[in-house]
């Protein structure tokens, strides 16, 4: 499918905004624009849908500008939004109070309510084929319900943040199968909503009724109304896809549409995911049997504390991103004893959301500011080990990890993982792979939606480009020093 397609990331911190041609596989602009920060004191973290909306049209505008483009001749366009947030909308469309976001845990005493009520872990998974979290939309309806009873008995459009970018482009009320996946109330295995689980919050047909309408993977939505057209510089006529969340479209920018790869996100979470093509629901709680945005299904983990527990100890020992990196490359393996578990936010995976961060081993010799570097940047890792571990032991099993997000440019990073992973790891050209997949997306949904046009597969062969200099593969040796490393984390994790 030739032509000018674009991808909208809407994440926690900001918004991208990537413009594609999707002939060439060539990115043309790149424009973002930031969001202000969760707000909220003992585990609330809201944000403004509006906020949103003011940084997609900054975001694009930078894009279009940077490209050099006239926004009339993008053919059609994706969003990529961060999962599990509730956006509840009245029946004119209005937002009825600020979106909670997936890093809430406010809501955790009624995330437990309704997890007794599914018959624990283990209905849950019967029911659903996955265990709902703290964090999970469900929990944020009956929260909503208890503490602003006149605003819920407004609610006509329960919408996830980038279903709602999608109300606001086009006026559909829609979801897609992926992000869906991470409500609490869709069958993973099924492709469906489970609407008795809202029944647990409300009895009747309301909730019900408020669900949104379900897209198959390479849909569109519409076209964009006039006034969205209007405010992004587009045509009315281009088309906007399905889109989907940010787990599930950054493996399509990074190809991982197929058995065998993994796709590593590190940001101020960290999120591994492996492909299969069938419902591979795990015994394992902490895993997500996610749907894909491609088709499929994406299996992944995903840990609270990554770069932002770093970034709490480069605060605290007033360091630059220069300084730390240096600083943690000068401790040895294990940090001379020095062992944190970084649960700075409590955590998901290990599944401990009530915990606190620690540090272990210390001595009057190796407490440094060296080591104390080397700890956090370990500890963040040694729980996507625990994770990738999870994935393992559910039968998925992958050959290279396509490696994104911030710290994927840091060579520390990518070593400590490949040793610690025990794969290969590779980071693609393009780092923002949630707006690339997106715009690879509409790319295939447009294609779809006129009967001709490319695979995903060779979208994806065209447009994801990796970096041959960023290859970091396995060393033995320090693979032996890091087990013992990752026994002793084991050996220290709290009683679950």
């Amino acid at each position: 499918m030739d032509g000018l397609f674009l991808g909208i990331d809407c994440g926690t911190q900001g918004t991208k905004a990537l413009l594609l041609n999707a002939g060439s596989g060539q990115v043309l602009g790149l424009g973002s624009a930031a969001h202000a920060p969760p707000h909220g004191r003992d585990g609330r973290r809201e944000q403004a849908p509006a906020d949103w909306l003011a940084a997609l049209r900054t975001a694009v505008a930078g894009a279009l500008h940077q490209a050099g483009v006239d926004g009339h001749a993008i053919r059609a366009l994706a969003v990529s939004g961060q999962q599990h947030g509730l956006v509840m909308l009245d029946a004119q469309g209005q937002v009825l109070r600020p979106a909670k976001l997936w890093c809430d845990t406010e809501t955790a005493p009624e995330n437990q309510e309704l997890l007794d009520a599914l018959g624990g872990a283990q209905g849950s998974l019967e029911r659903l084929g996955l265990v709902i979290a703290p964090g999970y939309t469900v929990s944020k309806l009956l929260w909503s319900k208890r503490h602003f009873p006149a605003l819920f008995a407004r609610l006509a459009h329960i919408l996830l943040p980038h279903d709602y970018l999608n109300y606001w482009l086009t006026g559909r009320a829609c979801s897609e199968l992926g992000d869906a996946s991470g409500t609490g109330y869709f069958d993973v295995r099924r492709r469906t909503w489970a609407p008795d689980v809202l029944q647990h919050i409300e009895p009747g047909e309301h909730l019900v009724a408020a669900l949104p309408e379900l897209l198959a993977p390479g849909e569109c939505v519409g076209t964009l109304r006039e006034h969205a057209a209007a405010a992004l510089g587009l045509s009315p006529q281009a088309w906007v896809a399905s889109g989907g969340g940010d787990n599930m479209l950054g493996a399509i920018g990074t190809g991982n549409i197929a058995p065998g790869m993994i796709t590593l996100s590190l940001g101020t979470s960290g999120t591994l995911a492996a492909y299969a093509d069938h419902a591979q629901v795990s015994p394992q709680g902490e895993v997500a049997t996610f749907c894909a945005s491609s088709g499929g299904w994406l299996p992944l983990i995903c840990t609270m504390n990554l770069t932002s527990a770093c970034a709490l100890v480069r605060d605290l020992l007033a360091l630059d991103l220069a300084q730390f990196t240096a600083l943690a490359n000068q401790a040895p393996i294990g940090a001379d004893g020095l062992l944190m578990l970084p649960f700075f936010e409590g955590e998901r995976v290990p599944a401990l959301p009530n915990a606190s961060a620690s540090l272990h081993g210390m001595t009057s010799t190796n407490l440094t500011r060296a080591n104390l570097c080397r700890a956090v940047l370990e500890g963040t890792c040694l729980s996507l080990r625990y994770g990738l571990d999870l994935l393992r032991a559910g039968g998925l099993q992958g050959s290279e990890i396509r490696l994104v997000g911030g710290a994927a440019k840091s060579p520390l990073w990518r070593q400590v993982l490949a040793d610690l992973l025990g794969l290969p790891v590779v980071c693609p050209r393009q780092t923002e792979a949630a707006a690339l997949g997106a715009a690879i997306q509409a790319a295939w949904s447009l294609g779809r939606q006129l009967g001709q046009g490319d695979s995903l597969q060779a979208l994806c062969q065209r447009c994801v480009d990796l970096d041959p200099t960023t290859r970091t593969q396995p060393r033995p040796a320090q693979q032996a020093a890091y087990e013992a490393v990752y026994q002793r984390y084991r050996e220290q994790l709290p009683v679950r």
